[in-house]
């Protein structure tokens, strides 16, 4: 990375997080997000994420360096308030591809949204959800019952994936974890991971007796019928680390975590 970047600060609205906005704005120059060429966010993942999917709802993608003052941080650089220009000169790159997902509810609307962690299909009531799930347009479950299922990115591997006892996936495996939430049948059936070429689809089966939401990472489309799920290219993202910060090594350590 250059430091010739015109920079905009984007802090969440945590009280840690807004003193030490007021600290970089008397140290640095900064300019409104919609002349930056590079954001800085402070914050947790979570506010991560948000700032990420609020540049994907412009349509106007920007390179993201984060400083954790949340609780996690696990896709966030250290706070420290010294060299930010250098730090982001040395910073590495590391590029994030969405899941877009394709919902149809059971009243015929059709709703589209990105999710850079998972996608996931949840049941609404106390019923099971009865799901057929489709590869490549090939029915390899005709149903599946359980409390939901989730496809998540390599970046979303360690977060509700991981929950639901699915793999980690390393950052550059260009992999899709696919995992049952609380599975009841297919008995043995634990989840796949497959090429993030992949075309995912679930057909939810009797869905107004069975109703099911879909969600991507926090935006929710109530009472789905059927919910595609493929790799969205067009609408990668870039994070930047500092050198140190080593994520891939972290994502690898958490395979061992206890």
């Amino acid at each position: 990375m250059t430091t010739e970047h015109r920079l905009a600060l984007v802090p969440s609205p945590t009280e840690a997080a807004q003193a030490a906005a007021v600290v970089l704005r008397d140290r640095y120059e900064w300019v409104p997000i919609e002349e930056a060429t590079l954001v800085v966010a402070l914050g947790g993942d979570g506010f991560l994420l948000q700032t990420l999917h609020a540049m994907l709802d412009r349509r106007r993608i920007l390179p993201v360096f984060g400083m954790n003052l949340g609780t996690v941080g696990f896709l966030m650089n250290e706070w420290s308030p010294d060299l930010l220009e250098n730090r982001i000169g040395r910073a590495k790159t590391f590029t994030v591809t969405p899941l877009r997902m394709d919902a149809e509810t059971v009243d015929g609307e059709t709703v589209s949204y990105p999710a850079i962690n998972e996608v996931s299909l949840l049941r609404e009531t106390r019923q099971t959800a009865k799901l057929e799930v489709l590869v490549n347009d090939r029915v390899v479950l005709p149903e599946l019952v359980c409390d939901g299922v989730l496809a998540s990115t390599p970046a979303g591997s360690t977060a509700y994936n991981l929950s639901a006892q699915g793999p980690i996936l390393p950052l550059d495996s260009a992999m899709i974890a696919l995992t049952p939430i609380s599975p009841f049948r297919p008995r043995r059936w634990r989840g796949a991971i497959l090429p993030e070429r992949t075309r995912i689809k679930f057909r939810v089966l009797d869905p107004v007796k069975r109703p099911v939401s879909a969600v991507a990472d926090q935006r929710e489309v109530r009472d789905v019928a059927t919910v595609s799920v493929a790799i969205d290219r067009a609408s990668s993202l870039t994070l930047l680390f500092d050198p140190e910060h080593a994520l891939d090594d972290r994502i690898t350590m958490e395979q061992f975590a206890v």
